[in-house]
């Protein structure tokens, strides 16, 4: 009878220990740090598929998306504090439900247009630096097995893809490298009409302009539109390490020269 006294504690001590980690998890998850993995290339270079970050949450403030499936009691903003143009955004899709990561581009009253593959914001076009090109092999990456567009395409499986890559500056003076894909005048990504960024929201946009569902497509047709203040959920601030495989666990994936790495 004892020992079975004692192998009923030691389980009550398991289940106790499981739940109040569990509880702490989630209470450093919703106030501090939240981890996310990038899916998708919409924010290469800057972020490449297999990233794993930490989203810093205390850099705005908290608002009822800050807890997971948005149950967070709160109404507004709490302890709110204001994003700084080109930071790198973890929000709450207006419409999907889904997180999003992206680069805020457009500020509460701005005039956002892009015309030929160049952003202007309140009038004033952003210089774009060529840097070079960016290359990657043609294969399935990621968990989701998407491939990259290329700018050389055909590029059969295996072959190098290639995307031109451009330093861009804000008008903050902020610089970071946005990827180009293709020139077509017509292509909505590249020339758009002016959006006017209501108070209370943003406009987002990822670095890889092409590839790249965000605020340049509307809510009505299901894409990110103009973002409200308490739909955002933190700052991307560092890389902690990042996969090449389809799977975090593939450790021989590594990619050794992103560990700790500072987004820009």
């Amino acid at each position: 009878m004892a020992e079975k006294t004692k192998a009923g504690d030691s389980l009550m001590e398991t289940i106790k220990t499981i739940f109040w980690a569990l509880i702490i998890a989630g209470v450093f998850r919703t106030l501090f740090f939240q981890p996310f993995w990038i899916p998708t290339g919409s924010m290469k270079d800057t972020l490449l598929i297999g990233d794993f970050l930490f989203v810093n949450k205390m850099a705005y403030g908290y608002s009822r998306h800050s807890c997971p499936f948005s149950a967070c009691p709160i109404s507004g903003r709490i302890w709110a504090g204001e994003p700084e143009r080109g930071d790198v955004v973890v929000f709450r899709h207006p419409v999907t439900g889904a997180d999003f990561v992206k680069r805020l581009i457009g500020m509460p009253g701005d005039t956002i247009q892009v015309t030929n593959g160049q952003l202007t914001v309140n009038g004033t076009p952003y210089p774009q630096q060529d840097a070079g090109l960016f290359t990657e092999i043609k294969e399935p990456q990621g968990s989701q097995g998407t491939e990259p567009a290329c700018s050389n395409a055909p590029v059969e499986q295996g072959g190098i893809c290639e995307k031109q890559r451009l330093i861009e500056t804000d008008l903050s003076g902020r610089s970071y490298a946005t990827l180009n894909v293709s020139d077509f005048p017509n292509r909505h990504q590249d020339s758009t009409n002016v959006y006017n960024v209501p108070e209370g929201h943003y406009f987002f946009m990822g670095d890889n302009r092409d590839n790249s569902q965000d605020s340049r497509v509307s809510q009505q047709l299901m894409g990110v539109g103009y973002v409200p203040y308490e739909n955002l959920i933190g700052r991307v601030d560092r890389v902690m390490f990042s996969s090449a495989g389809r799977s975090l666990f593939y450790f021989w994936t590594w990619r050794s020269d992103r560990f700790f790495k500072k987004v820009e």
